[in-house]
């Protein structure tokens, strides 16, 4: 089953992707990791943050890998790539 999710683009996702939110059509049940790849599918340029980038799915951190997110109509996920600065 598909839903439909706001995904936000942060600081290098967002230069990376050219927006800074989209609607998406995703699973209601997958694993971070296929979370990601759909994003990284959509928007290759992505990839650049691959190894440090985190998910926040209704503002709860999800790391990339194999834990299962599910999804519901109108959740928001956030894509926050590393941050410089001190």
């Amino acid at each position: 089953m598909n839903t439909e999710v706001t995904v936000l683009y942060f600081a290098k996702s967002a230069e990376l992707t050219g927006v800074k939110s989209e609607i998406l059509r995703v699973k209601s049940e997958l694993t971070s990791l296929q979370l990601w790849q759909q994003l990284e599918h959509k928007h290759p340029k992505l990839s650049a943050v691959r190894e440090q980038v985190v998910l926040a799915v209704r503002r709860e951190y999800v790391a990339v890998g194999e834990q299962v997110v599910r999804l519901q109509h109108g959740d928001e996920v956030a894509v926050i790539p590393p941050l410089s600065g001190g």
